[in-house]
């Protein structure tokens, strides 16, 4: 397929064949944007060719083939494609949200020309002054809004003939994911992982595994947070909170989401708004705030160990020490998350291994 020849399509379908181009700054994944501007109309162009990822996780894989193909297959289920962002947009647009809309797509080819929402993401609007509380608020009815919705379909369809599959964020993905934390943190100043160590956090990870996987499913946006929500206030409704980067999307859990959202890595989010967040979900669907808090704890923990991998990966492997700035966020994260008394093995095994980190966290 040549590629460029479906740009040129795309862009001439859309009537932005003429559009000024302007890059923008580099995504933390292999899609590259441009916004485009002719005259008043503005749109996206996101760039995100097949070619760019190893392959995602193929419906009814089974754990040893996932393996062999690698890091999407096991821990992501997703990558970066095109159908799979058009196909869960037009779901979220579907429960009358606010992700961009679609103006034209080329999933084969790796182009979409979506809606340009702006550049208010709570992350630059919150440091300007709007209120904090009300924006996290209004996140947290979002949640709830997708939370109760009826179940998904297993597949999700688009315009430009678009579908991808929503898979269960399995077992095989927490274990692989959670594994980050005492794969990587070795490498960090006072972590010191043996064998010993090593068998002992199996079983507390497995036990953290089950745990997560009697939870109620449901609908999971997954990358939800400060970096990827935009604040639309001319718009009405759950419409005021944009959405991005949606296309990893599973059937996961809430508290994941919640997770994401008020664990943030780089930002940090005030305990009148993360209190208000959950207010607002609890009154939002009636939920047990109990149950919420102990679902928050668990895959609270998972996920801060996650990206505590995740980070400590970057600074050794891949020589990007940037991000050793968000690690102290992500300890105080974790340590708040262990308190949770269905925590306590968990919490004396990092206490045991990385003592200094939570003792600066406290």
């Amino acid at each position: 397929m040549d590629r460029s020849e479906a740009l040129t399509r795309l862009l001439r379908e859309t009537d932005f064949d003429k559009a000024e181009r302007t890059p923008l700054a580099g995504d933390a994944s292999t899609r590259r944007y441009e916004r485009l501007r002719d005259g008043e109309r503005r749109a996206m162009l996101m760039d995100a060719p097949r070619s760019a990822e190893s392959a995602p996780c193929p419906p009814g894989a089974t754990p040893a083939e996932r393996r062999a193909m690698g890091w999407n297959a096991t821990a992501r289920l997703a990558a970066s494609r095109v159908e799979a962002f058009v196909a869960v947009a037009s779901y979220l647009e579907s429960l009358g949200l606010a992700p961009p809309k679609i103006f034209a797509a080329d999933c084969e080819a790796g182009y979409a020309i979506i809606e340009d929402l702006g550049d208010d993401l709570y992350a630059n609007v919150i440091p300007r002054g709007t209120d904090e509380i009300a924006l996290y608020e209004e996140a947290a009815r979002v949640l709830a809004h997708v939370h109760q919705a009826p179940p998904a379909p297993s597949r999700l369809d688009g315009p430009a003939n678009a579908n991808w599959p929503l898979l269960d964020y399995d077992a095989l993905a927490l274990e692989v994911n959670a594994d980050l934390f005492v794969e990587w943190l070795p490498r960090a100043a006072e972590v010191r992982i043996d064998d010993a160590a090593r068998a002992r956090w199996e079983k507390i990870r497995d036990a953290l595994i089950v745990k997560a996987l009697g939870f109620p499913r449901t609908f999971t946006i997954r990358d939800y947070h400060a970096e990827n929500l935009l604040w639309l206030p001319d718009r009405h409704g759950l419409q005021r909170v944009g959405l991005l980067d949606f296309q990893d999307a599973i059937r996961g859990w809430r508290g994941w989401d919640f997770s994401m959202l008020l664990h943030d890595a780089r930002r940090d989010v005030s305990p009148a708004a993360h209190e208000a967040a959950v207010r607002a979900y609890l009154d939002a669907t009636g939920a047990s705030a109990s149950e919420l808090q102990r679902e928050l704890a668990v895959l609270g923990a998972i996920n801060t160990m996650r990206i505590l991998g995740i980070f400590s990966r970057l600074t050794a492997r891949d020589n990007k020490p940037r991000y050793l700035a968000f690690m102290p966020r992500m300890w105080g994260h974790l340590a708040a998350t262990l308190k949770h008394p269905a925590l306590s093995d968990a919490r004396a095994f990092v206490n045991d291994v990385a003592r200094p980190y939570l003792e600066k966290a406290a």
